[in-house]
């Protein structure tokens, strides 16, 4: 009784101003709150309505049991009505409180609490009264409740709206006002009907306003009749706007003739101000207003002036500022509002046109001075089409917050909340969706958007418990874990503010250069961090008055720095209740932008190359805003602090990230889907490709993870499979190995019988494991921790035996037919066989060591292994022409026969052994070209495969010889390997002892290298190298002599010259070597080899190589000694050679183009013959012939043209025969192409051409087609 004593003494004398228009209607606002419990009250900006209220009620005898809370919608504006009424009441709370004094008025607003417990009407942001709900559910504190401007339908006015509506039943005894424009108050009645439905009392009260004309002038001028004129851009219908009322003026300076222009943004403002600039109106100023224009630049708007004005402003000047001396308006109908996205899920802000109730309150701003006129520029049809009014600010936003609060303030099912505008049930969702996000609530309350939630996480009970966005909230939980809560104090602050760096229109590159040291290069959020701390800095070093100019004069804004550390104090106090400690020491920028990421998982963005932008959650794509530090950069990964759509959707406030944060931190949200599970040999496991993806964002793509922790099933299954049934397994099990060695011992059998039918299939096998290993083994790593306990109580519990292996009924048994070793002289080599038909090596391989390749003979191995030799001589009689196989039926039981008689040790080919023995029993003879070895299936021909040391295969083919040569080069260097000792370089005379006949070492593995030491000719020098062949060694020495001799002697050309008459010389010149000194040097090296040849009795061995220094000596000593005189025979046997190839080739020019292919012929043979070398190619022997051929080709030359037919019939021949000696020189080893049998074969082709183009020129002996075939059948055999 004591306490509301002193209360009722604290109520003042109160009085009304007389000229307010809510004073006239006191006495029925007094009597309708007296007899209702909720009242609603519409008036006009300036009735008095905010003031006068609450005066009523205290002469009421409100706010003695309780508070009046008087709630406003901004900071501004409860300080502002708050001093305002303690001034009408004589008790002003402006100035320093003294002890005693009274105050029955008071205000709290975010950063000040100037309320006392002596408080009889309490001012505050709603925000603050939202706050006191946490602490006093019921509002015991307050007995009435006032609820100012509730038309801007805010989300904190439809909260507490339907807040109360609960909250009434349980308090009889409070008392709602809800104040309001004329916008909609019956809405606020019916939302506070009583049980039966009937509406809370209206009481409307007029505003002190004068008649507004409004006219309609549309962008799309059209005629008299309704034909569409022209249609002008918004610009223009401004400018055409501001010219028609400028005609209104009246007398006066002009100051109460201003001119309010409401456009959409701040572009449309700066367009339309060029514009209004380019009239050059007299006396006239054009001035900006919107929100992020400077403190000094929004007071001008507000100042005293002189002459008129045109102020252009967006759609903070409907409601929210009161532009004085405003007597003209033009309305655009158009303007930025805020709504969320349902698809994208951000905040856009797209030009929308305004509703009816939005129009009506920008025509009201030019009726408060005198009569005044509003310009629209649309049409009335366009008005009266458009909505009555603004949607509120809850069905266009993100509801998380208030589901927060409502959550935490335990209300029940969100679906069921009393909201004067129920919000669509899908962005209740998405605000359910947004707190699961942060961790607020989990997965299951997330999915319950239209029944009672489970309740908040603890991150959720410290997020609600936090004066901020629960973005931010979170933000801060997790710098807590992160130790970096100082810094991300400073930057959530930053966030919640509007951005104190200012950016004057006329200022922007000074403002820009300020502003640059700031800049981090990756993070826009460290960028706050930096002005921060010079702020700081600049703070302590400064005065007061010196830190304002300082501010000032680097656009900075001083009051939005204060509200910046005020907010950053108080969440400091606020974090220090929830037990959240700052860090001492500096943060790093990593852990900083980890917190900053657990509030912005749906804010990332993966960077689209190609598109230049980023692809954010839920197929968003966004560009990154001009002025953030990462606009040019555009690294792959970014987090944005706001996402909003203008133009296009900007990203606001950015940092680099590593997508492994985000995957972290999304743990709950994240998407994983795996694809191509398989085994992995080096983990021992099988694996599959995860992908991770966030909210549509793939995070990861492709990463190799164990498949054991996704689908343990499948992952146990591809280790017994794979480790176990295929061994493809690196372990040291011993039943592993022993296993192993079993498999490949019956493998073996049946690749060697070519059989499938002895080895069990790999699901037996599988069977065999999967019944003995338990279920929980799913990889290498849990195997080996079973086995090593299990081994102990059963060790053979996984051991094959061959009732395991073998199938049920095999015949195991291989007979010595498939031998295992191939012999031939001292060399064996290893066999295998492969049972795969169309494999390269289905059948027998000989498995050959490079070191022994050149060893290795091309003998008997076409009589394959005993087992396979009737299939293949069965096979060869089928490969034969039908009409000699026809005597031969059927074949497997000739072929049966046939190798009965034919001996394998005999040294003959089987296809001769075969022929033989069909001969003797039949009487049918097979010629050798009748066996076709390309119809005999690929596994009955044996597969060569070289090795090196370690058995890698370099090569295999089914032609030994061809393989050999593809090789020769490994072989070379082997050898080379295993003869460095002995080979030498740069030799240019003989300075060896002796030069070995051959070479022998044995190498690692007990394998002998046998090569053939020979002289090489390099040049300018001679080398001695080991070759794999005698016949290679003999070839190569041969030149290498040579060479030796030709550096050991000096050239005789001074006496050659000497004895050639001009004609020689100049016929000497006509040749193909391209220089006299080179054909002379080709002379000088025929006439060393013949010299060389002449001497046999010097060389050793069959292979005719000089070996020891003796014998080179005198070799030497007979060429110094001969080689002169015999240079001159060359030359002499050279030089008719070269006159006939010049007529010659003079009678090739003159045939007619009819005889081109006869031209072609002998073009190519004269090539042959004569050319760059051929007088040391073609020998000091055979020279006397060349010019016979070469006289042969002038005769052809010039008798051919006169019978083409014959000459085509006869050259038909020849092409035959250099077809089958192509053929035939190809079919030979490389080592004897050079041999004297071979190449005496080519000359004798070139005597055939003589005998059929030129009889008479005659032959060195007898030659036909026939003869030489059997040369080469000669050769061929031996």
């Amino acid at each position: 009784m004591e306490r509301l004593a002193r209360r009722r003494a604290l109520v003042p004398e109160i009085t009304y101003p007389e000229h307010l228009p809510v004073v006239a209607r006191k006495d029925d606002i007094a009597a309708a709150i007296r007899d209702h419990q909720v009242v609603v009250i519409a008036g006009e900006t300036g009735s008095g309505k905010t003031t006068q209220i609450p005066k009523i009620c205290l002469e009421l005898g409100r706010g003695i049991q309780g508070l009046i809370g008087h709630t406003q919608p901004r900071r501004i504006a409860a300080r502002s009505v708050a001093e305002r009424m303690a001034e009408e009441l004589g008790h002003p709370i402006t100035g320093e409180r003294v002890d005693g004094e009274e105050r029955p008025v008071g205000y709290q607003v975010r950063f000040g609490d100037h309320a006392t417990r002596d408080t009889l009407v309490k001012v505050m942001t709603d925000g603050i009264l939202l706050a006191e709900l946490q602490r006093d559910r019921d509002l015991r504190r307050y007995d009435t409740i006032i609820i100012d401007e509730a038309h801007e339908r805010s989300l904190n006015i439809d909260f507490i709206l339907g807040y109360l509506k609960q909250l009434l039943p349980r308090r009889p005894d409070l008392k709602v006002i809800v104040t309001s424009a004329t916008i909609d108050p019956e809405r606020f009645a019916h939302h506070f009907a009583s049980a039966a439905g009937e509406p809370a009392p209206i009481i409307e009260v007029s505003g002190r306003t004068y008649p507004v004309e409004v006219r309609y002038r549309p962008l799309e001028r059209l005629s008299p009749a309704g034909d569409l004129l022209d249609t002008v851009d918004q610009v223009t219908g401004i400018v055409d706007a501001v010219e028609e009322l400028w005609t209104e003026a009246g007398s006066g300076d002009g100051s109460d003739q201003d001119v309010l222009v409401f456009c959409s943004g701040e572009r449309e403002i700066r367009d339309a101000a060029d514009a209004l600039e380019g009239l050059r109106l007299p006396g006239t100023e054009i001035l900006p207003l919107y929100a992020r224009l400077s403190s000094a630049e929004q007071h001008r708007v507000f100042s005293r002036h002189a002459g008129r004005r045109v102020v252009l402003a967006t759609n903070v000047a409907e409601t929210s500022l009161t532009v004085p001396g405003i007597r003209y308006v033009v309305d655009t109908g158009v303007a930025r509002i805020s709504r969320y996205s349902q698809r994208t899920k951000v905040q856009r802000l797209p030009i929308e046109p305004i509703s009816q109730a939005s129009a009506a309150q920008r025509a009201g701003r030019c009726g408060r001075v005198s009569d005044g006129i509003c310009i629209r520029l649309y049409g009335e049809e366009d008005f009266a089409a458009r909505p009555e009014f603004t949607d509120p600010e809850i069905l266009r936003t993100n509801l998380a917050s208030v589901i927060l609060q409502m959550i935490s303030l335990g209300l029940g099912d969100i679906a069921r909340f009393p909201f004067v505008d129920p919000p669509d049930a899908r962005q209740v969702t998405d605000g359910l969706n947004l707190l699961h996000e942060i961790g607020a609530i989990d997965a299951a309350s997330a999915g319950r958007s239209g029944q009672r939630p489970r309740g908040l996480t603890a991150y959720g009970q410290k997020i609600a418990a936090l004066p901020l966005d629960p973005r931010l909230a979170r933000m801060l939980l997790e710098a807590h874990d992160n130790g970096c809560l100082a810094e991300v104090l400073v930057i959530t602050a930053a966030l919640s503010i509007q951005d104190p760096r200012e950016r004057p229109a006329d200022k922007q590159a000074q403002a820009d250069q300020q502003h640059a040291r700031f800049k981090d290069e990756h993070s826009d959020f460290v960028s706050w961090l930096n002005l921060w701390r010079y702020v700081r800095e600049q703070q302590k070093a400064l005065s007061g008055s010196a830190f304002r100019r300082m501010c000032q004069r680097e656009y900075l804004h001083y009051l939005r720095i204060r509200e910046w550390q005020d907010l950053h104090l108080q969440l400091r106090q606020a974090c220090k209740t929830l037990g959240l400690q700052p860090n001492q020491s500096p943060a790093a920028p990593d852990a900083i932008h980890q917190a900053m990421l657990s509030g912005l998982l749906s804010h990332i963005g993966l960077r689209d190359p190609e598109r230049r932008e980023y692809a954010g959650a839920r197929g968003a794509r966004f560009a990154i805003q001009p002025g953030s530090v990462l606009h040019r950069q555009q690294p792959d990964w970014v987090m944005a602090a706001e996402l909003v759509e203008t133009t296009r959707l900007w990203a606001r406030t950015n940092a680099r990230i590593d997508p492994a944060w985000a995957e972290r931190l999304g743990s709950h949200l994240v998407k994983r889907t795996y694809a191509e599970p398989h085994w992995e040999r080096k983990r021992a496991s099988g694996v599959a490709l995860e992908r991770v993806t966030l909210y549509g964002v793939p995070l990861v793509a492709g990463r190799t993870v164990g498949l054991g922790r996704v689908d343990g099933p499948l992952a146990r299954e591809l280790f017994i499979r794979h480790a176990l049934v295929e061994g493809d397994w690196d372990t040291r099990h011993e039943f592993f190995h022993a296993n192993r060695r079993l498999l490949t011992e019956v493998a073996e059998l049946e690749e060697r019988a070519r059989r499938r039918d002895i080895l069990v299939d790999d699901d037996e096998l599988f069977d065999f494991y999967d019944a003995r290993i338990p279920e929980s083994v799913v990889s290498g790593r849990h195997f080996d921790s079973w086995w090593k306990q299990a081994r102990r109580e059963t060790p053979d519990l996984l051991t094959f035996t061959e009732d395991v292996v073998v199938a049920e009924g095999a015949d195991t048994s291989v007979s010595a037919d498939y031998p295992q070793v191939w012999q031939q002289g001292d060399l064996q080599l290893r066999l295998t066989y492969q049972f795969e038909p169309g494999a390269d090596a289905d059948g027998v391989t000989c498995h050959i060591p490079v070191e022994v390749l050149n060893q290795v003979r091309d003998e008997g191995f076409d009589w394959l292994v005993p087992g396979l030799r009737e299939e293949l001589a069965t096979a060869l009689i089928k490969s034969l022409p039908k009409a000699t196989r026809k005597h031969f039926v059927p074949a497997p039981d000739h072929a049966r026969a046939a190798l009965a008689e034919a001996d394998p040790t005999s040294g003959q080919d089987l296809v001769d052994a075969l022929a033989a023995a069909l001969r003797r029993r039949t009487g049918h003879g097979i010629r050798p070209d009748e066996w076709d070895w390309t119809k005999v299936p690929d596994h009955l021909r044996m597969t060569f495969r070289v090795e090196d040391r370690r058995g890698k295969a370099l090569g295999e083919s089914k032609e030994l010889e061809g393989l050999r040569r593809r090789l020769a080069p490994t072989v070379r260097q082997t050898m080379a390997s295993a003869a460095a000792s002995l080979e030498r370089t740069g030799l240019t005379t003989w300075d060896l002892d002796t030069l070995p006949a051959s070479f022998e070492q044995t190498v690692k593995g007990g394998r002998t290298i046998h090569g053939y030491p020979a002289l090489v000719d390099r040049g300018t020098s001679v080398s001695v190298q080991v070759l794999a062949t005698e016949q290679e060694a003999a070839a190569a020495s041969r030149l290498g002599l040579r060479r030796l001799l030709l550096l050991d002697i000096t050239p005789p050309w001074k006496r050659v010259l000497a004895v050639l008459t001009n004609q020689q010389k100049i016929a000497l010149g006509h040749n193909p070597h391209g220089s006299v000194p080179a054909l002379l040097d080709d002379c000088l090296a025929a006439a060393v080899d013949s010299i060389v040849a002449e001497s046999p009795e010097l060389m050793a061995g069959a292979s005719g190589t000089v070996r020891d220094k003796q014998a080179y000596d005198e070799i030497l000593r007979r060429v110094k000694q001969l080689v002169s005189a015999r240079v001159i025979e060359v030359i002499e046997l050279v030089e008719p050679t070269l006159v006939a190839a010049r007529e010659a080739r003079l009678a090739l020019d003159r045939l007619s183009p009819a005889a081109r292919a006869m031209r072609d012929d002998m073009a190519a043979q004269l090539d042959a013959l004569v050319h760059p070398g051929f007088v040391a190619q073609v020998g000091f022997a055979r020279l006397r012939h060349l010019q016979r051929y070469v006289r042969g080709i002038l005769w052809r030359a010039q008798k051919g043209p006169d019978d083409v037919r014959r000459d085509d019939e006869r050259a038909a021949v020849v092409a035959t025969v250099e077809r089958e000696h192509r053929n035939f020189v190809q079919g030979l080893r490389p080592a004897r192409v050079d041999d004297p049998d071979v190449v005496e074969i080519r000359w004798m082709i070139e005597e055939l051409r003589v005998s059929l183009f030129a009889q008479s020129l005659g032959t060195a002996h007898p030659v036909s087609e026939q003869r030489i075939y059997k040369a080469m059948d000669a050769a061929e055999a031996r």
